[in-house]
């Protein structure tokens, strides 16, 4: 099936602009998920919005917001006015600035997607756009309105196309020192640093995200399969980790855990010659008679 555009307008450089279509890049669909039953008749439950103080159901159409301004006191906002609120990066991606990619800080991403041209007609200027980012190595920052929030967007060249990355704003992100501060300076040898490297060293790798697998998605498949068919489910208690008592020895220990095991060689393997071993000596010494019979005839 193909991807569903979530958003559809016009990306904009200065006077450039051309038709663009926004797709999610990541897919949950796979995943396995629960409707919530009634447990006597097994039928599926709805929700439903109840009054507060009446307990009656609310219809949708009797639904509004409201934004609170005092105890029980709201101002209510209609979706009407919602939408009247007409921003340019409603319909528009203008790209307002260019920025070093390494300097946005990881904490700021929020969540990425696809941006393709929405027509034949975009494609020469949606392919302008894109080369000029990805010649110039930056990443472009630009505004647009998802769900009725305007969102900062940043922008990278990916393969054909772009992708869009949402930013949270610098009031969503938290100052790390309400956290670290609290964390104090600790003096250990060097020993233990070293240590903790060679166990770092020894597990470095590649990022593959095809090496991970959602284990607890996997249990959860296994568990409606085993339902499915007819069988008990096993409670399985996952070992709690505990704060190390000891941490040189613990580290000792992880390098020992860490180093792979020696292969037990076969015996038909040890039966083999080895350089220099009695096998070889004798292989050396009939050839060396052969090679002196030769000569005496």
């Amino acid at each position: 099936m193909a991807a569903r555009a979530i958003w559809k307008g016009y990306l904009k450089l200065s006077l450039v602009s051309c038709a663009v279509a926004i797709y999610p890049s990541t897919n949950s669909s796979s995943r396995i998920r629960f409707n919530t039953l009634n447990r006597k008749t097994g039928n599926r439950v709805q929700r439903q919005y109840i009054d507060s103080e009446t307990g009656e159901p609310v219809e949708p159409e009797d639904q509004v917001k409201g934004y609170k301004v005092g105890k029980g006191s709201y101002i209510l906002v209609e979706d009407e006015e919602l939408d009247a609120l007409k921003l340019e990066s409603t319909h528009t991606i203008d790209i307002e600035a260019f920025i070093p990619r390494d300097e946005v800080d990881e904490r700021y991403l929020d969540t990425s997607y696809y941006i393709a041209p929405d027509d034949r007609v975009a494609q020469e200027a949606f392919a302008v756009i894109r080369d000029a980012i990805r010649d110039k190595g930056m990443a472009g920052l630009g505004r647009l309105v998802m769900a009725r929030r305007e969102r900062l967007l940043l922008l990278e060249p990916v393969d054909q196309g772009l992708m869009g990355t949402t930013l949270h704003s610098a009031a969503e992100v938290r100052d790390e020192s309400s956290i670290f501060d609290e964390i104090p300076e600790i003096k250990y040898p060097k020993e233990m640093r070293d240590l903790a490297a060679h166990i770092i060293e020894g597990k470095t790798a590649h990022f593959d995200p095809k090496m991970f697998e959602d284990r607890y998605e996997n249990a959860l498949i296994e568990l409606v399969r085993s339902k499915q068919d007819g069988h008990g489910t096993k409670a399985v208690s996952a070992p709690k980790p505990s704060n190390v008592v000891n941490l040189m020895d613990a580290l000792r220990k992880s390098i020992e855990a860490e180093k792979p095991a020696t292969k037990k060689a076969k015996p038909s393997e040890r039966k083999k010659a080895a350089p220099g071993g009695r096998n070889s000596a004798k292989a050396r010494s009939g050839a060396g008679r052969s090679k002196s019979m030769k000569r005496a005839s």
